[in-house]
């Protein structure tokens, strides 16, 4: 049923014997990390880029088949630029900011999720997940081609593992057989399933949704369009799930999602026959062709603590939520951007490893979020009992006339960036009168910023970005250079906007994952000095 046009799952980092596989003794490498999906290859950039030597591991040899994601976040987007990968997933994907949703044959409301001006990337963009990955790959043999310290093994299976206090050893098996390597970090990225997890005896809890839901990615073959929007349909008149969801791709392929609930024949439905059943009911005499096709159930789940000594898990190895709001793979790069720059630091000896604890607990309080919206979600689009349907419904009718009503329907909060409230890198918010949106703890937001825009000018480094304030052009901290940005909000209204708020003027010290360590309304430097040690956990 996989249509091989639209396969791009083949061998880009084929199985080479490594010169580790010929030593008498286990090679130390600074960092590994198990698993060449999205968030092990965005991790292996952030850290490449840095120039710190880093060895990924794959049991397969290339991108995996099937389009999985396909929703990708302005906050991935603003990641993956950073990492130099992002022009081409704009290039090839499909950018939305519009969706709609329906209950029955009705549409109920519409909703933009960027209609403001002033931003390098759009909302989201739909690009099937093996896209994505290519993209990264891509990237990152440029970089290596340039001369970064990036390794990349396919058909290397980690197979047993051996934690110390400060290194692991691991067992990896190959086409050649077995051999031994040793990493002072290891980060485990190697999937929902996650076999180091499960070697390791680490707890997974939380819950299982009983439901069920198959997707069928199909590609139209006739002259039927849909917009280019996301459509939402509570209890669709086609009767063929109790909810159902349309997105466009590439390609010209569409994903049709269908609820069909908890107690059915996956064999039976999995079917070609039933599976056209479903699509012609609800399409229509429309012509098409199934590319790819799956059924699902999803939990939301995660690990008490994200870091073990030298192990630590990003993505769906330390956390799973339901795909409604496309948390999975968002949440994911975030995971990459902020353990990124921290273990960098720990490896060239610029902070203290209990930086990495930090990790932990803001990664934490992001999966913490996730799980709490993608539930959310789920209860609205799945009621539980008879008056939670009641309620469901009443607020389906009311959104239909009532604008109040409206942010009470949710078939799918979608993954916005975490903030980092009251966590422990956190220094002094002490602009009165600053935005909301940008205060400490926030990511930073884009914005013009002259010919440019202003992430890009602020870069994955930390930065002084002063707004009609002085500051000296360069300080040097505990080894850590921080450069400034200067900027000007006379005739920049969305800079000001979105900076300044009431105050004349900002100091602002940006973290290398472009999230605000610390404001002020002028530069101090004993003040910025002391935010850059609570940044790094040498305060």
């Amino acid at each position: 049923m996989f249509d091989d046009r639209y396969t791009v799952a083949h061998k880009i980092y084929p199985y080479e014997r490594s010169p580790d596989q010929d030593k008498a003794s286990a090679v130390r490498h600074p960092v590994v990390i198990v698993g060449g999906g999205p968030v092990g290859i965005a991790t292996a950039l952030d850290l490449g880029q840095q120039g710190v030597p880093v060895l990924v591991l794959d049991d397969h040899e290339g991108i995996g088949q099937g389009s999985r994601a396909i929703c990708f976040s302005k906050r991935s987007l603003e990641i993956a630029d950073r990492y130099g990968c992002a022009g081409p997933m704009i290039d090839k994907g499909v950018v939305w900011n519009l969706g709609k949703v329906f209950h029955r044959d009705e549409k109920v409301f519409e909703f933009n999720l960027l209609p403001e001006e002033g931003h390098k990337y759009p909302a989201f963009i739909n690009l099937q997940q093996p896209y994505f990955e290519r993209f990264m790959v891509d990237r990152l043999r440029q970089l290596q081609a340039a001369g970064a310290p990036i390794q990349l093994r396919g058909k290397n299976r980690v197979d047993g593992i051996e934690v110390h206090d400060d290194h692991v050893v691991l067992e990896v098996m190959t086409p050649d057989g077995p051999y031994s390597l040793e990493a002072d970090w290891l980060v485990a990225c190697d999937g929902a399933n996650s076999p180091l997890r499960t070697r390791l005896g680490y707890e997974f809890t939380g819950k299982v949704f009983q439901d069920s839901f198959l997707i069928a990615d199909i590609r139209m073959t006739g002259d039927t369009e849909f917009p280019t929007e996301r459509w939402f349909w509570f209890e669709p008149s086609h009767g063929q799930g109790a909810s159902t969801l349309l997105h466009k791709q590439p390609d010209g392929v569409w994903r049709v999602d269908f609820q069909i609930g908890w107690d059915i024949d996956r064999k039976e439905e999995m079917k070609e026959d039933n599976i056209r059943r479903r699509l012609d009911a609800f399409l229509g005499p429309v012509r098409y062709e199934i590319v790819w096709s799956s059924i699902y159930t999803f939990q939301s789940k995660r690990m008490a603590r994200f870091r073990h000594g030298p192990v630590i898990f990003a993505g769906d190895a330390a956390h799973q939520v339901s795909p409604f709001g496309a948390r999975g793979a968002n949440s994911g790069m975030q995971d990459a951007d902020n353990l990124g720059w921290k273990l960098g630091l720990v490896v060239q000896g610029k902070a203290p490893a209990k930086l990495l604890d930090s990790y932990s607990d803001e990664r934490v309080h992001g999966a913490d979020e996730n799980i709490l919206n993608s539930t959310r979600s789920t209860d609205f689009i799945t009621p539980k009992s008879e008056i939670s349907k009641i309620f469901r419904d009443a607020v389906l009718g009311l959104a239909r006339t009532v604008a109040f009503a409206r942010p009470l329907v949710n078939s799918g909060r979608l993954s916005v960036p975490c903030v980092y409230d009251g966590l422990s890198l956190n220094g002094p918010d002490a602009l009165t009168g600053g935005p909301a949106r940008t205060r400490v703890g926030a990511p930073m937001v884009d914005a013009p910023a002259g010919d440019d825009w202003l992430l890009g000018l602020l870069g994955g480094d930390f930065r002084l970005m002063t707004i009609d304030a002085e500051a000296p052009e360069r300080l040097e901290v505990d080894r850590i250079t921080v450069t400034r940005v200067a900027l000007s909000a006379k005739g920049n209204p969305d800079l000001a906007a979105r900076y300044l708020g009431d105050a004349t003027s900002a100091v602002y010290l940006m973290r290398p994952d472009q999230h605000v360590a610390a404001r002020w309304p002028g530069f101090d430097a004993a003040e910025v000095t002391r935010a850059l040690k609570i940044a790094t956990r040498r305060a």
